[in-house]
């Protein structure tokens, strides 16, 4: 996803109008050939020139099923968009003279002070250089009480948690340091986190049809829809979490999010300086060439964008400042692996919307056939489970010839349990290592793509359960009736 967000970014500069008639019409006809193939029940996009909304679109229903359609004004969740907001606040702070950007959290939140954590300073928090990893920011958070302390609780734990690496050395994403700057905001303003964005940010933009994760559950907001197995399905109900709202929680509809965007492009001293706002989207050090405080940059070309994923729904959000034209589209369908993904119709509609030409020869869209080697590897997980138990019913019928292995000498013998020892290795793999690799632990992977998730943990399960039944025949009581 980096990798297709950089080319977004490094075709910025060649930007020209959209051919051949207006950007709604332009943007709609690669809606109508995209939307259903991605799986998405419905979308909302907005596309800002010259500082200004120029559009705004919308398609398909907020659940699938029902017959409410997705508007201008729906609310969605922005997932990591969501961290330019909590960037946002704490640079006001700054600027008010309760923060330095420089000083370490320790100074500030209680639970950091005498703990390798608190050394990290709230720059290298804004900018992912803290140390904290990828994976130690997608671990789980606290459980929602009646108390709505769950942001404070999971900073307290972040607190216990020694960083992978040291800080200010390495630019590693992680959710863990907006948690922490999430409360550092209460903190310092001495205001709920949800109070203060909504006071200090939503409302001044004019933001009407936003909020912040309040722990609540919220009809109006578009419903997420997770992949399952080639379609997708709605998650029970629109409730929100108090805890991640510094890191994904902020919920706003495409036309409000046009008007975020459009200030934090307009070089104006407006919610912050304009020095402020340039500083947030200018690279934050070497460690961090390629980020600012709470936004990805690309400093070759002047683009600057973010996305967000979270359950159920994706996000897109890409500026040219210095043209003052932006484009944002969000999706209520997360991607499957392999099969309805999101990512062709996102940056697609930004490329269009923006009259970009970007070459995707690569394949970063999916359009050079890359994806059937995801397909494959998906249907193949979605298998194997079914082979397993195919071989167990095998083994047992032919089960005198697996007991005869045991007398067989050390060939026999290693045909015997050398499964197992494959089949282990396999299962820590599939339940561990392919985990690792999108920076999550299975739990968190599940509430992402719950498909994939579960044909993980069956492929591994079932190939140790094969390894352990084989064995388990082989070294019972001969079947007199055989």
């Amino acid at each position: 996803m980096r990798t297709l967000l950089a080319l977004v970014a490094l075709a910025a500069t060649f930007s020209a109008g959209a051919p051949g008639g207006s950007v709604d019409d332009f943007v709609d006809d690669f809606v109508d050939d995209e939307m259903a193939a991605s799986g998405v029940p419905g979308l909302a996009y907005a596309v800002v020139a010259d500082g200004r909304t120029e559009a705004v679109g919308a398609r398909g229903v907020v659940r699938r099923g029902g017959g409410v359609a997705v508007t201008e004004d729906t609310p969605f969740l922005l997932g990591s968009i969501s961290k330019s907001f909590t960037a946002l606040s704490v640079m006001q702070l700054v600027e008010a003279g309760t923060v330095d950007l420089d000083t370490q959290v320790g100074d500030y939140l209680e639970a950091f002070s005498g703990v390798p954590a608190g050394a990290i300073t709230v720059r290298q928090l804004l900018s992912h250089t803290s140390g904290y990893s990828t994976t130690q920011g997608n671990t789980s958070r606290p459980s929602p009480t009646d108390a709505g302390d769950e942001l404070a609780r999971a900073a307290e734990e972040l607190a216990a948690v020694t960083p992978e690496g040291p800080a200010g050395t390495r630019w590693d994403y992680s959710n863990a340091n907006y948690v922490i700057l999430g409360r550092l905001v209460e903190v310092a303003s001495g205001q709920a986190f949800q109070a203060y964005v909504t006071e200090h940010v939503l409302r001044p933009v004019g933001m009407d049809h936003s909020f912040v994760a309040d722990g609540e559950v919220h009809d109006e907001m578009a419903t997420g829809h997770r992949p399952w197995f080639g379609t997708k399905r709605p998650l029970p109900d629109n409730s929100t979490d108090r805890a991640t709202a510094p890191q994904g929680g902020v919920v706003a509809s495409a036309d409000d999010l046009a008007r975020y965007l459009q200030m934090t492009m307009n070089g104006e001293d407006d919610v912050l300086s304009a020095e402020g706002k340039a500083l947030m989207m200018r690279p934050a050090s070497d460690a961090s060439p390629s980020y600012g405080l709470g936004w990805h940059v690309d400093a070759s070309t002047g683009a600057v964008w973010h996305d967000g994923v979270s359950p159920g729904v994706e996000t897109l959000a890409v500026m040219v400042p210095a043209e003052e034209k932006a484009a944002l589209v969000l999706v209520n369908g997360g991607s499957g692996f392999g099969f309805g993904e999101t990512g062709r119709l996102r940056t697609g509609i930004v490329d269009r919307a923006l009259g970009l030409d970007v070459d995707r020869s690569d394949g970063s869209d999916g359009s050079d056939g890359s994806a059937w080697s995801r397909q494959s590897l998906f249907v193949a997980l979605v298998v194997m489970p079914v082979v397993y138990l195919l071989s167990m019913l095998w083994a047992w019928r032919h089960r005198a010839g697996i007991r005869a292995k045991t007398r067989s000498g050390v060939a026999g013998l290693l045909s015997l349990w050398f499964p197992l020892v494959t089949t282990l290795a396999a299962a820590w793999v599939l339940l561990g290592l392919v985990p690792g690799l999108f920076g999550t632990p299975l739990g968190t992977l599940h509430g992402f793509s719950p498909d994939l998730a579960s044909a993980l943990a069956a492929s591994g399960v079932t190939g140790v359960a094969w390894a352990v039944f084989r064995l388990a025949v082989a070294y019972t009581a001969p079947d007199r009736a055989a």
